[in-house]
């Protein structure tokens, strides 16, 4: 198979079928590019496009952007998940402004140094923004790539990886490199998907898992492994006026720097008393208690078993005490915090009927 005959092919398809009417392609700006390709990370076209919208009415450049405060990013990132994302894409927008008066690098290298780039995605940015001749590997592209060429092996294995990041590189053709960069993603996230439509496909007459028959069988599947499953109790602290008690989570792990519930850990070690003690830590004391429905969120790596439990509190005449600085708020306007999905959830059920209290 001669190169040129697959991106020949992919862009022809591309200037007939593919997607030229994205909001993040006028202008094809760098920065915008950036933003929506960080956003595309594990998540649909059709999710990110009004939250790119939004973001760039808030965040027009990459100026704006490093002078917000982290709570106003996630605020606007709530509900795309992966928010380590957002807050690398906050420091990565602090370190353009800081290093290179907000532009961008010109080179690959340099611009995959910067916080949550990696090679593929600081190869987008500059085809497209740019016209740089940059191979890229996102998860649409190696399902493309590995039936084009029926290489076999789970992708995320180092060999098989470094076998398609040759395959890129070959295909990558030395113009129209922004066409032709969204046109490759195109054909992996609108034909060439988990369940093929190599009828409509412009390279089925290239691909070697097609005249093998076994397109079904690419990309190698990861090796299976059973998620753990964790639980914890989300203490709905409730005052007076029909506030909740929220908290910054640590800027790293779950949910890092969101704003929660206090949460406890459900397990044998830990007893219920815990909840007391949580309380008393923050001045407060108990009322009236109910438990609300459980339900399970489940992140990429475990199942969490969230126990919510709706707690009215006192706060003996004096201001909640913790080191956390955290705020009561209006579960019906919770204002500009980065919330995570749980909680977003448990306050849309407490405003209405539960919003002026549990008596």
């Amino acid at each position: 198979m001669s190169e040129p005959a697959f991106s020949d092919a992919v862009l022809a398809w591309y200037d007939q079928h593919g997607r030229n009417d994205l909001p993040w392609q006028h202008p094809r700006t760098p920065y915008r590019v950036w933003v929506s390709e960080i956003m595309l990370q594990q998540t649909q076209v059709t999710t990110v496009t009004g939250y790119f919208e939004r973001f760039m009415a808030t965040f027009p450049d990459v100026h704006a952007l490093a002078a917000a405060d982290v709570d106003q990013v996630l605020h606007l990132w709530t509900g795309l998940g992966y928010y380590a994302r957002a807050r690398n894409l906050h420091k990565a927008a602090r370190q353009l402004v800081e290093e290179y008066g907000g532009d961008f690098p010109e080179t690959v290298e340099e611009v995959a140094t910067l916080p949550g780039i990696g090679r593929s995605t600081a190869g987008a940015i500059l085809a497209q923004s740019r016209g740089v001749r940059a191979p890229i590997l996102d998860g649409n592209v190696k399902r493309v790539l590995t039936r084009l060429h029926a290489v076999p092996g789970w992708p995320g294995k180092k060999p098989v990886e470094n076998r398609l990041w040759e395959l890129a590189e070959q295909h990558t053709p030395d113009d129209r490199l922004a066409d032709y960069t969204q046109a490759v993603m195109d054909l992996g996230a609108t034909l060439c998907t988990r369940r093929p439509d190599c009828p409509r496909c412009p390279v089925i007459h290239l691909c070697q898992a097609h005249a093998d028959g076994t397109p079904q069988d690419y990309p190698g599947r990861k090796p299976a492994k059973a998620k753990p499953v964790r639980a914890a109790r989300m203490l709905i602290l409730q005052d007076s006026h029909g506030r909740v008690w929220l908290e910054p989570r640590p800027p790293s792990g779950i949910w890092g720097g969101l704003w929660c519930f206090p949460q406890l850990d459900v397990s044998p070690d830990n007893p219920e008393d815990a909840r007391d003690d949580a309380l008393e830590r923050r001045g407060l004391t108990a009322g009236h208690q109910e438990n609300l429905p459980g339900f399970r969120h489940t992140f990429s790596h475990f199942h969490l078993d969230i126990e919510p439990q709706l707690i009215r509190v006192d706060s003996h005449g004096h201001a909640v005490q913790d080191a956390a600085q955290g705020r009561w708020i209006d579960p019906a306007a919770p204002g500009e915090l980065g919330l995570a999905a749980p909680v977003k959830k448990l306050l849309d059920q407490l405003h209405g009927p539960r919003q002026r209290g549990l008596l």
